[in-house]
Protein backbone atom coordinates (compact mmCIF):
# COMPACT_ATOMS: atom_id res chain seq x y z
CA UNK A 1 0.00 0.00 0.00
CA UNK A 2 1.40 3.38 -1.27
CA UNK A 3 0.65 5.07 2.45
CA UNK A 4 2.07 2.17 4.68
CA UNK A 5 5.56 4.27 5.44
CA UNK A 6 3.09 6.60 6.93
CA UNK A 7 1.45 4.03 9.18
CA UNK A 8 5.08 2.83 10.10
CA UNK A 9 6.71 6.20 11.01
CA UNK A 10 3.09 7.08 13.27
CA UNK A 11 4.41 3.93 14.84
CA UNK A 12 7.70 5.25 15.64
CA UNK A 13 6.68 8.26 16.60
CA UNK A 14 4.71 6.90 19.24
CA UNK A 15 7.76 5.56 21.09
CA UNK A 16 9.63 8.81 19.71
CA UNK A 17 6.92 11.42 21.35
CA UNK A 18 7.14 9.14 24.81
CA UNK A 19 10.75 8.80 25.25
CA UNK A 20 10.86 12.36 25.84
CA UNK A 21 8.58 12.74 27.86
CA UNK A 22 10.39 9.56 30.45
CA UNK A 23 13.63 11.73 30.39
CA UNK A 24 11.80 14.72 32.59
CA UNK A 25 11.66 14.37 36.19
CA UNK A 26 7.99 14.87 37.88
CA UNK A 27 9.73 18.18 39.74
CA UNK A 28 10.27 19.70 36.14
CA UNK A 29 6.88 19.66 34.69
CA UNK A 30 5.64 22.96 35.83
CA UNK A 31 9.32 24.45 34.98
CA UNK A 32 8.78 26.96 32.17
CA UNK A 33 12.21 28.01 30.07
CA UNK A 34 12.02 31.38 31.60
CA UNK A 35 10.73 31.62 34.94
CA UNK A 36 8.50 34.91 34.17
CA UNK A 37 7.83 34.58 30.45
CA UNK A 38 4.44 32.22 30.35
CA UNK A 39 5.14 32.56 26.17
CA UNK A 40 7.08 29.18 26.76
CA UNK A 41 4.97 25.98 27.64
CA UNK A 42 6.04 23.64 31.01
CA UNK A 43 6.21 19.96 29.60
CA UNK A 44 2.81 19.55 31.11
CA UNK A 45 1.93 21.58 28.83
CA UNK A 46 3.34 20.69 26.16
CA UNK A 47 1.93 16.76 27.35
CA UNK A 48 -1.46 18.52 27.48
CA UNK A 49 -1.09 20.20 24.08
CA UNK A 50 0.11 17.16 22.29
CA UNK A 51 -3.09 15.01 23.76
CA UNK A 52 -5.39 17.76 22.86
CA UNK A 53 -4.11 18.68 19.45
CA UNK A 54 -3.54 15.45 18.37
CA UNK A 55 -7.39 13.87 19.64
CA UNK A 56 -8.50 16.73 17.51
CA UNK A 57 -6.45 16.11 14.70
CA UNK A 58 -7.18 12.71 14.13
CA UNK A 59 -10.79 13.43 15.39
CA UNK A 60 -12.00 16.03 12.44
CA UNK A 61 -9.43 15.92 10.34
CA UNK A 62 -8.64 12.09 9.65
CA UNK A 63 -11.98 10.60 11.00
CA UNK A 64 -10.60 8.68 13.76
CA UNK A 65 -12.34 8.41 17.19
CA UNK A 66 -10.77 6.40 19.92
CA UNK A 67 -13.56 7.15 22.35
CA UNK A 68 -11.44 8.27 25.32
CA UNK A 69 -10.89 11.76 27.06
CA UNK A 70 -7.06 12.89 25.67
CA UNK A 71 -5.94 13.83 29.05
CA UNK A 72 -5.81 11.66 31.70
CA UNK A 73 -7.81 12.79 35.24
CA UNK A 74 -4.83 12.97 37.06
CA UNK A 75 -2.09 15.23 35.58
CA UNK A 76 0.76 13.71 36.24
CA UNK A 77 3.84 12.81 34.35
CA UNK A 78 3.65 9.19 34.20
CA UNK A 79 -0.35 9.37 33.38
CA UNK A 80 0.09 11.73 30.57
CA UNK A 81 2.65 8.34 29.41
CA UNK A 82 -0.42 5.94 30.23
CA UNK A 83 -2.82 7.70 28.45
CA UNK A 84 -1.40 8.95 25.19
CA UNK A 85 0.38 5.86 24.67
CA UNK A 86 -3.38 3.88 24.94
CA UNK A 87 -4.85 6.40 22.71
CA UNK A 88 -2.00 6.44 20.05
CA UNK A 89 -2.21 2.47 20.00
CA UNK A 90 -5.89 2.92 19.11
CA UNK A 91 -5.01 5.45 16.63
CA UNK A 92 -2.16 3.14 15.22
CA UNK A 93 -4.14 0.04 14.90
CA UNK A 94 -7.11 2.33 13.05
CA UNK A 95 -4.91 3.43 10.23
CA UNK A 96 -3.38 0.19 9.97
CA UNK A 97 -6.61 -0.90 8.63
CA UNK A 98 -7.06 1.89 5.82
CA UNK A 99 -6.54 1.60 2.61
CA UNK A 100 -5.28 4.10 -0.65
CA UNK A 101 -8.96 5.56 -0.82
CA UNK A 102 -8.49 6.28 2.67
CA UNK A 103 -5.60 8.27 2.41
CA UNK A 104 -6.84 10.01 -0.77
CA UNK A 105 -9.30 11.27 0.89
CA UNK A 106 -9.97 15.32 1.10
CA UNK A 107 -10.79 16.67 4.18
CA UNK A 108 -11.03 19.93 5.69
CA UNK A 109 -7.68 21.51 7.65
CA UNK A 110 -8.44 24.54 9.19
CA UNK A 111 -9.18 27.50 6.34
CA UNK A 112 -8.14 24.73 3.67
CA UNK A 113 -9.00 21.29 2.21
CA UNK A 114 -6.33 18.58 1.76
CA UNK A 115 -5.65 14.81 1.65
CA UNK A 116 -5.54 12.88 4.40
CA UNK A 117 -2.11 11.83 3.52
CA UNK A 118 -0.82 15.39 3.30
CA UNK A 119 -2.47 16.33 6.97
CA UNK A 120 -0.95 12.94 8.60
CA UNK A 121 2.53 14.58 6.83
CA UNK A 122 1.67 18.11 8.82
CA UNK A 123 0.63 16.12 12.12
CA UNK A 124 4.15 14.03 12.62
CA UNK A 125 6.16 17.20 11.48
CA UNK A 126 4.02 19.13 14.21
CA UNK A 127 4.49 16.40 17.12
CA UNK A 128 8.46 16.54 15.92
CA UNK A 129 8.49 20.19 16.22
CA UNK A 130 6.80 20.45 19.80
CA UNK A 131 9.46 17.58 20.81
CA UNK A 132 12.36 19.49 19.87
CA UNK A 133 11.26 22.11 21.95
CA UNK A 134 11.08 19.36 24.75
CA UNK A 135 14.80 18.04 24.32
CA UNK A 136 15.75 21.94 24.62
CA UNK A 137 13.94 22.33 27.74
CA UNK A 138 15.88 18.81 29.10
CA UNK A 139 19.11 20.45 27.93
CA UNK A 140 18.54 23.74 30.00
CA UNK A 141 17.24 21.24 33.06
CA UNK A 142 20.40 19.42 32.69
CA UNK A 143 18.80 16.00 31.70
CA UNK A 144 20.62 13.52 30.16
CA UNK A 145 18.87 13.16 26.54
CA UNK A 146 18.52 9.88 24.86
CA UNK A 147 18.18 9.47 21.23
CA UNK A 148 15.40 10.26 19.85
CA UNK A 149 16.40 9.68 15.61
CA UNK A 150 20.55 9.32 16.34
CA UNK A 151 23.39 10.16 18.74
CA UNK A 152 23.09 12.75 21.11
CA UNK A 153 25.52 14.33 23.14
CA UNK A 154 24.96 11.95 25.83
CA UNK A 155 24.72 9.17 23.90
CA UNK A 156 28.34 9.29 22.52
CA UNK A 157 28.30 12.55 20.44
CA UNK A 158 28.27 12.87 16.59
CA UNK A 159 27.21 9.62 14.53
CA UNK A 160 31.47 10.67 12.64
CA UNK A 161 32.52 9.74 16.04
CA UNK A 162 30.40 6.24 15.79
CA UNK A 163 28.10 6.96 18.68
CA UNK A 164 25.17 4.90 19.06
CA UNK A 165 21.60 5.64 18.86
CA UNK A 166 20.32 4.48 22.29
CA UNK A 167 16.66 4.87 23.64
CA UNK A 168 15.74 4.96 27.08
CA UNK A 169 13.44 1.81 26.71
CA UNK A 170 13.79 -0.78 23.84
CA UNK A 171 9.45 -0.82 23.79
CA UNK A 172 6.84 1.71 25.30
CA UNK A 173 5.62 -1.44 27.23
CA UNK A 174 8.83 -1.64 28.89
CA UNK A 175 9.14 2.36 29.24
CA UNK A 176 5.29 2.36 31.18
CA UNK A 177 6.87 -0.29 33.46
CA UNK A 178 10.29 1.26 34.26
CA UNK A 179 8.96 4.93 34.55
CA UNK A 180 6.23 3.29 37.02
CA UNK A 181 9.00 1.89 38.97
CA UNK A 182 10.83 5.31 39.82
CA UNK A 183 12.74 5.03 35.99
CA UNK A 184 15.06 1.88 34.65
CA UNK A 185 16.42 3.84 31.66
CA UNK A 186 19.76 2.03 29.09
CA UNK A 187 22.86 3.36 30.79
CA UNK A 188 24.40 6.27 28.69
CA UNK A 189 27.97 6.51 27.99
CA UNK A 190 27.82 9.94 27.83
CA UNK A 191 29.69 12.68 25.38
CA UNK A 192 33.16 10.77 25.19
CA UNK A 193 36.46 12.93 24.30
CA UNK A 194 35.24 14.16 21.01
CA UNK A 195 33.59 17.04 20.55
CA UNK A 196 29.69 16.75 20.27
CA UNK A 197 29.16 19.77 17.88
CA UNK A 198 31.37 20.21 14.07
CA UNK A 199 31.69 23.92 15.42
CA UNK A 200 32.96 23.38 18.76
CA UNK A 201 34.53 25.95 20.60
CA UNK A 202 38.05 27.20 21.02
CA UNK A 203 40.00 24.68 23.29
CA UNK A 204 37.24 22.28 23.47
Amino acid sequence: MEYQFLIDTYETERMKTLSAWSMFQDEDMHVRPRPNDRRGRNALEHMVHQCMSENLWFRNMLEIDVGAPPLPKQESRLEFIKRYAEDSLKRLAALQKTDKAWWEKVMPFFDAKRSKAWIMTRRITHSAHHRGQLTVMLRMLGREIYSTYGPSADTGGLMIHNAPTIYPYPTIEALIDGESRGGIKAPLPGPGDKPCTERPDDGS
